[in-house]
């Protein structure tokens, strides 16, 4: 039989809360991960026999664990505050996807098991044991949800909706139902060293490649060098960015910013791999194994710097978890932060005039900004709160004559998802990914009517890729959205061909 194909919901001038639509996305799901997938990251290879009392025994974990968690899970008051937040219920109509209500799908086994109330009355507060149809929900779910905290902005009480996301993928992939996108990734990881499963020497040929077309280009000997010991920064950076469009144009204006500063630089095939799917799952251990390869590299490397590519995940991991995961990083150059993102390094070139920019290269583009939702709301940049939000700005506006932000209500720390973050950029899910990029797709089209917007510029891997795939669905070309450092490639000063 043949799929249904996917319709993208209707694009509105205002952003409108849909009709409810009970069950409509229930029926979607992330493929399973197998044996072999499962079994590769320690996890059980199929669902264990006993896997309602392990899940319960791994949840009491959780909970010893992380004392935040049951903050969340006793804190709502079902006020309401967040059910219009997330793009995923925006774009489905299904209840479920509201933030609270997906959060009740753990909260209410939490209570049956956890609390006094749940286990002597449990009708009067909302409890319920863990039958096979809530696990089922909570595979559903739980997996349309992208971790991008959104809700968290507006809820009065501060509750991390990706905490207990996180928290279920980590109790389901400890029973044995983990999905095949996120855990196959991880497990290329660990074996190659990134999320491609891209080899050494495939990688090097790649590079290779990259740099004839810069040549081709510039007429310059610009060099992307891999395994180079001794050299000032070691890059580390989305695997994307090696092949795919519109990532490889960032890492060729990575390339470009470091040949005109001067700066020695490098990758490494030990850590070839910015993103860390970990996260996703929430299962810290699997986040400390990939993050060690970074630590291990920097140091047979004796690089002096850090500095991470444009991938929002990423940086969240390296700025919030690499000191805890894989510090401290006593041994390099304390004169720069540790990590450091790729935008922080252009922007302090910027400001110190060690690079100089020609913005008619650049002049074809009216150019938008799409805040990535883990640089938003889970990191910062440079030395004063909000320079996540400045210094990609600050950048663009160097490099391009026509910039303009989009609906002040959908940008910042209120940014929203592209709609394939958090383990979700699968085209198992991709009616999930359509519908939820709903709420960015209506504001960039009021940008577009009224001031010309042509390109959205983003720093996420993620949010290129999911892009350049849901554009088509809404009638915007693929090809309107790349990378900040795609911009500072075209109009950076090298000399001429």
């Amino acid at each position: 039989m043949a799929a249904t194909p996917i319709t993208a919901p209707p694009l509105k001038p205002y952003p409108v809360i849909p009709i409810l639509e009970v069950g409509a996305m229930a029926g979607t799901k992330s493929f399973p991960a197998n044996a072999q997938i499962q079994e590769a990251l320690g996890f059980p290879g199929e669902l264990v026999e006993d896997w309602h009392d392990k899940a319960i025994d791994k949840r009491g974990e959780l909970l010893g664990k992380y004392r935040s968690l049951k903050v969340y899970l006793d804190a709502c008051v079902h006020c309401g505050a967040c059910t219009d937040k997330c793009h995923y219920f925006l774009g489905t109509g299904d209840p479920k996807n509201m933030p609270v209500a997906r959060q009740d799908l753990l909260r209410k086994v939490y209570r049956r098991h956890f609390t006094w109330s749940g286990k002597l009355f449990p009708k009067l507060v909302g409890a319920e044991d863990l039958t096979k149809e809530v696990l089922d929900d909570w595979y559903s779910y739980f997996n349309q949800c992208s971790e991008c905290r959104r809700c968290s902005v507006f809820c009065p009480y501060g509750i991390d909706t990706a905490e207990i996301t996180m928290a279920a993928r980590e109790i389901m992939d400890s029973i044995g139902l983990g999905t095949k996108y996120t855990n196959e990734i991880i497990g290329k990881v660990h074996k190659v060293g990134n999320n491609l499963g891209l080899p050494a020497a495939a990688l090097q040929d790649t590079l290779s490649s990259i740099e004839e077309d810069l040549k081709e280009e510039t007429g310059l000997d610009i060099r992307l060098p891999l395994n180079e010991k001794g050299a000032e920064v070691l890059l580390v950076t989305p695997s994307a960015d090696f092949f795919a469009e519109p990532h490889v144009y960032s890492l060729m204006g990575y390339a470009k910013v470091f040949h005109a500063a001067g700066i020695p630089w490098t990758l490494s095939t030990h850590a070839s791999e910015a993103a860390n799917f970990g996260m996703f799952i929430g299962n810290y251990g699997q986040m400390q194994k990939i993050a060690t390869r970074v630590r291990e590299s920097v140091l047979d490397l004796g690089a002096k710097r850090l500095v991470v590519g444009e991938c929002g995940h990423a940086w969240r991991a390296a700025y919030s978890f690499w000191n805890t995961l894989i510090g401290p990083f006593d041994f390099l150059d304390p004169n720069y932060p540790v990590p450091q993102h790729i935008c922080e390094l252009t922007y302090d070139l910027i400001q110190r005039g060690a690079i100089a920019f020609d913005k008619s290269a650049n002049d074809k583009y009216v150019v938008t900004f799409h805040d990535s939702c883990n640089v938003a709301r889970g990191s910062r940049m440079g030395s004063l709160p909000g320079g996540q939000f400045e210094i990609p700005r600050a950048i663009i506006r160097a490099v391009a004559g026509k910039f303009v932000d989009m609906n002040p209500e959908t940008i910042r720390e209120k940014t929203f998802c592209c709609g394939g973050g958090g383990g979700i950029l699968t085209d198992d899910l991709m009616e999930v990914r359509v519908k939820g990029a709903l709420p960015r797709m209506e504001a960039l089209q009021a940008v577009v009517e009224s001031d010309g917007v042509n390109f959205m510029a983003t720093i996420c891997a993620i949010c290129k890729a999911q892009f350049s795939k849901v554009l088509p669905y809404y009638k915007f070309n693929m090809g309107m959205v790349g990378g900040v450092h795609q911009l500072v490639g075209n109009a950076i000063r090298l000399g001429s061909k």
